[in-house]
């Protein structure tokens, strides 16, 4: 376990890649799915620092910041000079200690699925958080960062886990099945993942199991921020309950 006080410190880790595939269509992360449960965290008492797979200021997905309907908590985030200036100056994810954080949370957007999934640093830092008691959190397309994650003793974190993402037949009805270099729901029943999802296109659904959330799409980011916040209630209790039985013994 680290010795450092991860109780009330959060780690948000984003894509850097800005591009579909081969159709030069601009891309990156999804506005609502980083400011929802930003704020849900800061507004619970935690100190939120933002990564990405590279560092500095990693793309966002231009149609996610449309000013016409714009949830409140983008445009909380845009007006927060703190808020912009951590982001433009992300750290890179092979630089960060995971073990100083009690939660590490995944937002989505179609750029993680060329270098988020993919990446060691990334599935590294899922992997030691998790297993060092954090509580793991990811959205849309951003649970492609559990995909590298592996515990230590070999076996992917998502095995036997109910798990939820952005499901094939969304990616089918956004015409990027060819498109993305793999499918996020096969690819997490490929690990063993019990994957759950609601049925009908684009509608909020998550799932909670244990210390690990996800959601299926932007309009499930609310509740992801939710059960995010209720996890890390739950396990700072646990966390209380065994200092006070060490001290009664």
């Amino acid at each position: 376990m680290s010795t450092k006080d991860s109780s009330k410190r959060a780690l948000v880790i984003l894509t850097s890649h800005g591009v579909k595939g081969e159709t030069g269509e601009p891309t990156g992360f999804y506005w609502e799915e980083l400011a929802t449960p930003y704020w849900a965290l800061r507004d619970a008492g935690y100190a939120v620092d933002i990564a990405s797979v590279k560092g500095g200021n990693p793309p966002a997905d231009p149609g996610s910041a449309a000013e016409e309907g714009r949830p409140a908590a983008v445009q909380r985030f845009l007006d927060d000079a703190a808020a912009m200036a951590a982001l433009e100056h992300s750290h890179a994810v092979a630089d960060v200690d995971p073990t100083a954080y009690g939660a590490v949370f995944l937002p989505g957007g179609h750029g993680v699925m060329w270098d988020t999934g993919q990446s060691p640093a990334v599935g590294t830092a899922v992997a030691r958080a998790y297993e060092n008691g954090a509580v793991v959190g990811a959205v849309c397309h951003g649970p492609a960062g559990l995909v590298g994650a592996t515990l230590s003793d070999g076996t992917p974190l998502v095995s036997g886990k109910r798990v939820n993402s952005f499901t094939d037949a969304e990616e089918e009805a956004v015409g990027l099945t060819d498109v993305v270099p793999y499918l996020l729901e096969t690819e997490l029943r490929a690990l063993g993942a019990r994957f759950e999802g609601n049925p009908e296109n684009f509608q909020s659904y998550a799932v909670r199991d244990g210390r690990l959330i996800t959601g299926q799409n932007p309009r499930s980011s609310e509740r992801v921020a939710a059960l995010l916040i209720e996890a890390l209630a739950d396990t700072a209790s646990e966390k209380h309950d065994k200092s006070g039985d060490k001290s009664a013994a």
